[in-house]
């Protein structure tokens, strides 16, 4: 009884009725016979008049492109960072300082348009840095096929991808991407790949006949868009395009996720906020203390001016925007491209990795490591593809493999310019086609020396495959490989140390402990077997039976070489790294523990379905303990639940990944990680940083750069609000002993944050990573970018300096014998004091510089000259200091005044005690901190 769908017929007109049945579940209990009609479409394919009334109805087959901001959109954007704000405003008072005081001044004036020059440098820097990133990101998009075969109006032709409707009938070959999601009516051992969305990496078969109802990812008797046909040939009915396929489900899934700030996002915020309500609360409070005094209202708005420039680090912007455009440039050397200068520093932050396995941890090519053979195991050299390397044995495996190869589809395809040896066809087979070609087998002679006759495709049931060549005149052999238990069940005999004798219980129970012993290496185990039939064309019965076990073969996708070292440097580092994949837990356990991620007897292994029956709370508590841990066939929605857990427990999480599947994490992940090389489309657009080279290692260097970044941060914040204290403290003085000048202007103050301060900062932000920064374990999510020991720090070397610049200050003005109400802003001395202040500051932050460039290291160590950068940008700024000291035009732009020989000697000699003073403290740390690993009392 014909299934009755509310659709056409077959050999009806298909026309412009109802779209196809919205419950794919239906349609994946259709029988071959229905489903061209249940789908609404003919055996010869779709109309063209239909193809053009559907595609109005359903649209492009093509996945909706992420919306894009404009570019003025994007450069707009980075006017409303917090401190680009801060900035405008400290530019905006400046210009309104330059209106109150005499308009003549264009030093003032000058000075305002500066920094907004600053502003708009940062914002020139971070958009074209992320608008290159995003374009480079594009140029990676190539994941759905340009064209595909299908059958329209009768006939064969190829069209492009985005032209297919629900419908159509479409050809599928090996080698060839599935172009949308479909419904098998015909298959002819048909094996596909569905990593992209499962992250399974084992080719699965797949079959045209009927399925029982369920889950439409798991129906054997369809294809979907984003995988790839491995070995076989097939004709499909389209079903869904578009968004409406399973890999546009995950990239919605992936669309709806929230993007998650980075931790410096986070801290460069707040540290913005207290920064500027800081300096305005300060202005406010001296303005307020300086009117009653008899001070006029312009006077004491410009020495609030002057508190408030003091306080906001004009150049820390464009400082910090240049050190982390410096991290993408050196992550970029290491094949990490980085979509938003933010998230360079986001993995120097990472606590926990989420890793998926094929293609990240593994090199994604199946490789023959071990051949059992005659009683004995013989290792196999080389990986990957390429036929480098031997079989050791003798010739002992020789025929095993010969075997081997007449029994595969597949062939192995040499290196082009553009890629390596690759396998057309199942990537076992090319295993096999590799490993016999080791052995000094060449596929091609063999078949042609024994020209195949019969064969029985692989199937689900028997688990194996089977062929008849013609050998050795004209003799039948019958060669067949497949799961080693049912063809164990099916040997009679066994090639033994060469020769063949019964297989008796003795020796079958060494085979079943050789099988045992392969895969708990985490081999996948194949066994060999060849018999001698009657005819070219025996039955499947005598073919498949009676055989003679010729031996087993252990293969696996190799992990690549240099990702265990990288493991290792995460662990020192303190990073946890959980490994989350669609795998059999079986082989996710044996790889985890070939690259180190793995090394307890006993790690927490966690399925899809067990963490379906979990509460967030018992998540949570399996979170928290410190086991290592492995999530296996876990679907896109268990990813995200995982990466959520770990952030609800305060941990920053990055996510790595290839596949559709990998997206939504991918993007709800603090930073997501994606493989440029073989990644999808999807998980690209998903990622803030693309791994061009797809391996993990590259993760851990992006790491160390990572924390390098945030170290070199912490530095340049250490120097630059180090000689802020030494800005406002002589200011704060001259107020509280009634001196009733500035000791410092604002128009002086900016000279040095613009001048002489922001390329001896970009200097620091260019440090290269202490040699322990992988030892040490990641900073906890709540750390502020102001912590304990940075405000220490800057407060001790600003004090420092403070004292420095107020002994001078006022050692010169006390020299000139008058009282201080006597001074007016044009007396020689009240001249020459500023110009001391200005110059000790920028003095003694040439020797700040060199103090900061190590946390407890000395300088000494490192070497003063290891950074000529550093020393070029500090000898500019005293160079510049010079001239705003003697050339005549900046003399009164500045209000400043020449300094003879002996005043630079002083304030080298105030920078020389900086120098020293923070010397001392580091081997303070260093002597304290022996002490304590030495069990010594503190």
């Amino acid at each position: 009884m014909p299934v009755d769908t509310g659709l056409l017929r077959p050999g009806d007109t298909p026309g412009p009725g109802a779209p196809p049945p919205a419950d794919r579940s239906e349609v994946q209990t259709l029988p071959p016979s229905a489903v061209v009609a249940g789908l609404d479409s003919s055996a010869g394919g779709l109309p063209e008049t239909e193809v053009v009334s559907r595609t109005v109805r359903f649209g492009a087959n093509e996945l909706p492109r992420a919306a894009r901001r404009a570019p003025w959109r994007q450069l707009a954007s980075q006017f409303t960072d917090l401190f680009a704000v801060v900035l405008m405003v400290a530019s905006a008072i400046t210009f309104l300082a330059w209106r109150l005081q005499d308009p003549r001044d264009v030093g003032t004036l000058q000075l305002a348009v500066a920094i907004l020059g600053v502003v708009l440098l940062n914002a020139g820097i971070g958009f074209f840095q992320e608008y290159a990133a995003e374009r480079t990101a594009e140029s990676l998009q190539a994941m759905v096929p340009h064209t595909c075969r299908v059958l329209r109006d009768g006939e064969r032709r190829e069209v492009p991808v985005r032209e297919l409707v629900p419908g159509d009938v479409v050809l599928l070959e090996a080698g060839d991407a599935v172009p949308a999601d479909c419904r098998l009516v015909e298959a002819y051992d048909l094996s596909v790949n569905n990593a992209a969305l499962t992250g399974e990496s084992d080719a699965v078969a797949r079959t045209a006949e009927a399925v029982a109802a369920g889950p439409v990812l798991q129906a054997r008797n369809f294809v979907f868009m984003g995988t790839d046909v491995v070995v076989g040939s097939a004709k499909a009915v389209v079903c869904a395009t578009g968004g409406a396929t399973e890999f546009g489900r995950i990239f919605h899934l992936a669309a709806s996720a929230p993007r998650q700030r980075t931790p410096l996002q986070r801290q460069v915020a707040v540290m913005a906020r207290r920064v500027a309500v800081a300096a305005l609360a300060t202005g406010a409070v001296l303005f307020a203390v300086r009117l009653p005094t008899g001070q006029s209202l312009v006077s004491s708005f410009v020495f609030a001016l002057g508190v408030m420039v003091a306080l906001v680090p004009e150049g820390l912007p464009a400082t910090l925007s240049v050190s982390l455009a410096v991290g993408v440039r050196r992550m970029a050397r290491r094949h990490a491209l980085v979509k938003k200068l933010l998230a360079v520093e986001a993995l120097g932050s990472t606590t926990v990795v989420c890793t998926d396995k094929t293609g990240t941890l593994t090199q994604a090519e199946m490789t023959v490591v071990q051949v059992w053979a005659g009683g004995g195991t013989h290792a196999v050299s080389g990986v990957g593809y390429a036929p480098e390397g031997e079989v050791s044995g003798n010739g002992q495996v020789h025929g095993l493999l010969r075997a081997a190869a007449l029994c595969c589809d597949a062939r192995l395809v040499p290196p082009s310019d553009r890629q390596g040896w690759r396998v057309l066809g199942d990537t076992t087979e090319g295993a096999l086609l590799v490993a016999a070609a080791k052995e000094g087998l060449d596929a091609a002679s063999s078949r042609a020396a024994a020209p195949r006759t019969a064969e029985y495709p692989f199937d689900p049931v028997r688990k194996m495959m089977s062929v008849v060549c013609t050998d050795s005149g004209d003799d039948h052999r019958a060669y067949v490989k497949g799961a080693p238990q049912e063809l164990l069940s099916r040997c009679a005999d066994i090639d033994w140390q060469g020769s063949s004798r019964p297989l008796t219980g003795e020796t079958r129970g060494a085979v079943a402990t050789a099988i045992d012993e392969l895969a708990a290496q985490g081999l996948r185990v194949l066994g060999v077997a060849a018999r001698t039939v009657s005819g070219p064309r025996p039955a499947q019965d005598e073919t498949e039976n009676g055989l003679t076990l010729l031996g087993l073969v252990g293969m696996l996708d190799p992990p690549r070489p240099e990702v265990s070292a990288a493991v290792t440097a995460c662990r020192s580092a303190g990073i946890r790294i959980a490994m989350v994949t669609g795998d059999h837990p079986l082989t996710a356990e044996a790889m985890a523990r070939r690259v180190g991620i793995v090394r307890e007897p006993h790690p927490t292994v966690v399925t899809g379905d067990r963490l379906d029956a979990m509460e967030d709370a018992d998540l949570d508590r399996l979170l928290a303990s410190s086991g290592e841990l492995l999530l296996c066939r876990v679907s896109p929605e268990h990813k995200m639940r995982v990466v959520t857990a770990f952030q609800r427990r305060g941990e920053v999480v990055a996510v790595t990944g290839d596949g559709a599947n990998d997206a939504p994490a991918l993007k709800h992940a603090d930073i997501g990680v994606a493989m440029g090389a073989s990644g999808t489309d999807v998980a690209r657009e998903a990622a803030v940083m693309v791994l061009l080279d797809d391996s993990f290692a590259s993760i851990a260097v992006a790491v160390r750069l990572g924390r390098s970044v945030y170290q070199n941060i912490r530095k340049f914040l250490v120097y630059l609000f180090s000689h802020n204290i030494a800005e406002l403290v002589p200011i704060l003085a001259a107020t509280f002993v009634g001196f009733p000048l500035v000791p410092i202007s604002a128009v002086q103050i900016l000279a040095i944050d613009l001048g002489s301060d922001v390329l001896p900062a970009l200097a620091l932000g260019t440090e290269p990573p202490e040699p322990d920064v992988m030892d040490r374990p990641p900073r906890s999510r709540s750390e502020r970018l102001f912590s304990t020991d940075v405000v220490r720090r800057f407060l001790f070397l600003g004090t420092i300096q403070a004292l420095g610049v107020c002994a001078v200050f006022f050692w010169r003005v006390n020299s000139a014998g008058i009282p201080y109400s006597a001074f007016t802003a044009d007396n020689p001395v009240y001249r020459e004091a500023i110009t001391m202040t200005q110059a000790g500051i920028v003095v003694s932050q040439f020797f700040n510089a060199l103090a900061v460039r190590t946390e407890r290291q000395s300088v000494l160590r490192v070497g003063l000259f290891s950074n000529p950068a550093l020393l070029a940008a500090g000898s500019l700024g005293i160079g510049l200091m010079a001239a705003i000291s003697y050339a005549p035009p900046l003399q009164a732009v500045f209000h400043t005044a020449p300094l003879n020989a002996a005043d630079w000697a002083l304030l080298v000699c105030l920078g020389l005690l900086l120098l020293v003073a923070e010397e001392m403290r580091k081997w303070w740390l260093r002597y304290r901190e022996s002490s304590v690993r030495e069990g010594a009392p503190r």
